[in-house]
């Protein structure tokens, strides 16, 4: 194994899309490849890609696919540069935790994205 792509699952790709622009992602390909009705999207910032795909576009393949019955998700992402992230984009988050350092010397803030789901930003101390 080599990397993971978490595949972010929405009822709004449109507004998914622009939430994650806020927080500096590009995205790099979609379905379709042009206009404002994304299915799926492939999004990066830096070293970090992330999909984001409609519920509605796999409904009938894989009805697993449920946000009622699925498990709870938190994506921990490290960054460089913690303090300027967040104050770049704090107010125009939903910030959950704001910064704080932990225990084992990261400094973090969690966030909560336009679909619900956990954000944990950190930046590691060198050593």
């Amino acid at each position: 194994m080599e990397a993971i792509s978490p595949n972010i699952f929405t009822y709004d790709m449109k507004a998914t899309v622009a939430f994650y622009e806020l927080l500096g992602f590009k995205v790099t390909m979609s379905v379709p490849e042009e206009g404002d009705d994304l299915v799926w999207a492939m999004m990066v910032n830096g070293a970090v890609t992330m999909m984001l795909q409609s519920f509605e576009s796999l409904a009938d393949d894989l009805p697993e696919i449920s946000r009622t019955n699925g498990g709870s998700l938190l994506l921990y992402i490290d960054v460089k540069n913690i303090k300027a992230f967040y104050e770049r984009i704090k107010d125009k988050v939903t910030v959950l935790k704001g910064l704080e350092k932990t225990f084992y010397g990261a400094t973090e803030f969690s966030i909560k994205d336009n679909n619900g789901y956990v954000l944990t930003f950190a930046e590691h101390a060198q050593a």
